[in-house]
């Protein structure tokens, strides 16, 4: 086989394949409903406790969200979401150094709006939004112990909750899973941030006094989720839509008497049937197919056939059928509906077939 034959078989076996890959839309038409769980990293902050610097550390935890929406089917969709946030304290700092005995963990928890565009790559669909809501910011008993040096031994706690204004950032991916009509694999990274939360603040000493102020703990959180949606407009698989197969043609036959191209009463009322047939079905042409039977010349014959056409073509027309969608031809005795000898007399070969197309 040829470089060039090769080149063209693979074109041709491509086509159904590139087709079948844009024929369906994998983004987001209807109500929807997701579900998405990872790991969440929660940026430390630094405020000042009783007149000394502390510095939060966290270690990664883990998110989960919740989520109905609306897709749009052109590729935006807006959604609702919940989502809780944990991770546990790795450990708090400040001078002259670490805390020890620390201990406790923070808390992210609320509700957001979203709005989210995917993109239609046939088999995937990336996507990104972003979103405004409410987050509560908690912490739930963090604490740690002064090292030496001033003020050894005094015991901070970091303990309350605080809601604020949160914003939020998408990025992510579904994945359409075939055998099951509206349901997709999602992976995504989320950067949540709020503004920033007043967390009560207690320092005791080994003396026992007290000393109570706000830590301001500001809320980054950084998750990276995998999760499912379920897109409930999208009930089946899309399917390409399967060509109406044309309509059979349909043909009437109007008789002659011998050596004869005039129409007779039985004649007219066959081609009166034939033209309120065609008002009845879509037809786009009507082929007017004149025959002689073996008697005289070939010659003499198709220019008879001829005539036999012209005169159901004319009939036709009077009857309101257009002319440009009548095609008129002769055939002379060359296609015998009743095969004969030459000069033989045969009454269903003198005829006029009218086929509508």
């Amino acid at each position: 086989m040829s470089l060039r034959k090769a080149l063209l078989a693979a074109t041709l076996l491509s086509l159904p394949m590139a087709a079948n890959a844009q024929s369906w839309d994998p983004r987001v038409s209807g109500v929807y409903v997701g579900a998405g769980l990872g790991a969440n990293y929660l940026m430390g902050t630094s405020d000042g406790v009783a007149g000394r610097s502390v510095e939060t550390g966290f270690e990664w935890g883990w998110a989960g969200v919740l989520s109905v929406g609306y897709g749009f089917g052109n590729g935006l969709r807006l959604e609702l979401e919940g989502s809780y946030r944990t991770n546990e304290i790795d450990g708090l700092k400040g001078a002259p150094g670490r805390y020890s005995r620390s201990g406790g963990s923070a808390q992210s928890y609320g509700a957001m709006v979203n709005a989210l565009y995917d993109f239609n790559l046939g088999g995937v669909a990336p996507y990104v939004g972003v979103g405004i809501g409410y987050q509560i910011h908690n912490y739930d008993g963090i604490r740690g112990t002064v090292p030496g040096g001033t003020g050894a031994g005094t015991r901070l706690l970091l303990d309350g909750d605080e809601g604020n204004f949160a914003y939020q950032a998408i990025v992510g991916v579904a994945l359409p899973i075939d055998p099951v009509p509206g349901l997709a694999l999602t992976a995504e990274y989320r950067f949540m941030g709020t503004l920033g939360h007043d967390i009560d603040a207690r320092a005791t000493t080994p003396a026992g006094v007290v000393t109570r102020n706000t830590f301001e703990a500001e809320n980054f959180n950084h998750s990276i989720m995998f999760g499912v949606r379920y897109n409930f407009g999208r009930s089946a698989a899309p399917v390409a839509a399967a060509a109406a197969a044309p309509a059979p043609a349909r043909t009437f036959l109007v008789f002659f008497d011998w050596n004869r191209a005039d129409l007779t009463a039985r004649a007219r009322q066959i081609i009166g049937e034939a033209a309120t047939a065609r008002r009845s079905q879509q037809v786009t042409r009507i082929e007017v197919n004149g025959h002689t039977d073996t008697s005289g010349s070939a010659r003499y014959n198709q220019g008879l056939s001829e005539r036999r056409a012209a005169a159901v073509a004319g009939e036709l027309v009077r009857l309101g059928v257009p002319r440009n969608e009548i095609v008129t031809r002769g055939f002379g005795q060359s296609q015998l509906l009743v095969p004969t000898p030459d000069n033989v007399r045969e009454p269903q070969n003198r005829r006029v077939e009218i086929v509508l197309r």
